[in-house]
């Protein structure tokens, strides 16, 4: 009896890693068509200020600290959103600034999580007088408002980028220190977590392999909130003069130098306010979202 000629199934055979890529870009894909209006215009909002910081140098018609005009020269065709007080192009103040305040407070925030993160794991997972200590060490600073611990602190210490973003990420760790002990406590006393330890697992692995992503949604919907705060801040520090130094371009400091344009009835100064409100108002829309899928809610209709 002859044996049957072997058919090789071409349909799929891409490899195991390719094709698990390819699912999990199909699920994430249906899950952004079924999105909200609001996300969808939350994800292009964030999407176009990445776009517009990434390559701000070649979108932008002149240079970042170029002086190309008079000063407050109207908007033309020139100089379409006009210039600020000295004389330099506003639209490509406006590019820059995506790229240094959306950047340094990307930068700010990855450091509050990784400082507060690590922090609130240890303190759930050890307990006893670790939690205690950094319990109590972040109701100190917390005692402070975060602006005014700041400002304080960068008049001590000089105004630079570098001292900016370590002191905002210090402050902004511990709020998220306090959610992620918060979440992580609920998990610890787990049974599976009581399982690990009995199998003789190490602090590493349990934290990183059983408690981390069991909190992850939750961390991840802080990282966009918190994200907003230090944005605000960063830009409220600049309008106070002690955040993004001169000549660097900032929202913050673009709003101040350009305020006293209001009384002649010229708006300009909304600009760059309105760029700080739509990309926060753009973030919070994303974060609600994403909170509301990672929270098994069903959708009403």
């Amino acid at each position: 009896m002859s044996e049957q000629p072997k058919t090789i199934d071409t349909a799929d055979s891409s490899p195991p890693p390719l094709r698990q890529v390819e699912s999990k870009l199909t699920v994430v894909l249906r899950e952004l068509r079924k999105a909200p209006l609001s996300a969808k215009f939350g994800l292009l909002v964030i999407v176009t200020y990445v776009f517009v910081a990434l390559f701000a140098p070649w979108i932008a018609p002149y240079g970042e600290a170029e002086i190309v005009g008079n000063q407050f020269e109207e908007w033309s065709d020139e100089f379409l959103l006009g210039t600020d007080n000295l004389g330099r192009d506003m639209l490509t103040r406006i590019i820059f600034g995506a790229r240094n305040t959306v950047g340094i407070a990307f930068l700010t925030t990855l450091l509050a999580f990784l400082l507060g993160g690590i922090c609130g794991l240890l303190a759930a997972a050890i307990g006893g007088w670790t939690d205690q200590i950094l319990s109590r060490i972040v109701d100190v600073l917390m005692a402070i408002p975060v602006l005014i611990f700041a400002m304080l602190l960068l008049t001590i210490f000089g105004q630079s980028v570098v001292n900016m973003v370590l002191i905002i990420g210090v402050l902004d760790s511990t709020r998220v220190f306090r959610i992620t002990r918060a979440v992580s406590v609920n998990v610890v006393v787990m049974d599976f977590i009581e399982s690990a330890r009995l199998r003789g697992e190490g602090l590493g692995w349990i934290t990183i392999r059983e408690i981390l992503p069991n909190i992850m949604p939750p961390l991840a919907a802080e990282f966009g909130l918190r994200f907003c705060f230090v944005f605000l801040t960063i830009s409220a520090l600049s309008f106070l003069g002690l955040g993004i130094q001169p000549p660097t371009a900032d929202w913050g400091s673009m709003v101040r130098d350009t305020a006293d344009l209001i009384t002649f009835d010229d708006y300009t100064p909304l600009i760059p306010a309105m760029a700080i409100a739509l990309l926060t108002i753009g973030v919070n829309f994303v974060v609600d979202w994403f909170l509301h899928k990672s929270s098994g809610l069903k959708d009403e209709h």
